[in-house]
């Protein structure tokens, strides 16, 4: 067998990516955090560690994500920002209700802008979860304040 396919065998047999690891390592990081913090923790804390996140990005991701985070404050100031597998995010009630992923996280060609089953975004049977982002135009950023909104009805 060749080297590659026996390097992509195990990995594949591992079950996680390098990236997915990454990502569960800085969730526990952050769940010890939290707990670390107990009922000290406030929205400021939460929100100082979402700005070091998306300062840690690439431009285009950092240029999206800063974006989003204004959006959100600014439509939904109850959602509280907090890191998510380290990647910004917004709670209500502790419970994440929208994130951003950056492009670079996963080795992804888009950033994504996600809901959880949390959000108030239900739509007939059937609707979108998860938004593919290359950059943001004056009608997405409106489109994601509506989202948003509707998200913490």
């Amino acid at each position: 067998m060749p080297e590659a396919n026996k390097t992509a065998k195990s990995t594949a047999s591992v079950g996680f990516t390098a990236e997915e690891r990454a990502a569960m390592k800085e969730h526990s990081s952050e769940l010890k955090k939290a707990a670390r913090r107990g009922s000290r923790a406030t929205k400021a804390d939460g929100e100082s560690d979402v700005l070091a996140k998306i300062a840690e990005m690439s431009p285009s991701d950092r240029a999206i994500a800063e974006r989003i985070h204004a959006i959100v404050k600014a439509v939904a100031p109850e959602l509280a920002p907090k890191t998510w597998y380290g990647q910004p995010a917004y709670a209500k009630d502790g419970k994440v209700v929208c994130f951003f992923q950056a492009s670079e996280k996963f080795n992804t060609r888009y950033a994504t802008l996600g809901f959880s089953d949390s959000a108030n975004i239900d739509d007939g049977t059937m609707w979108p979860t998860a938004y593919g982002l290359t950059k943001l135009t004056a009608a997405d950023e409106a489109l994601i304040g509506e989202l948003v909104k509707r998200a913490v009805s």
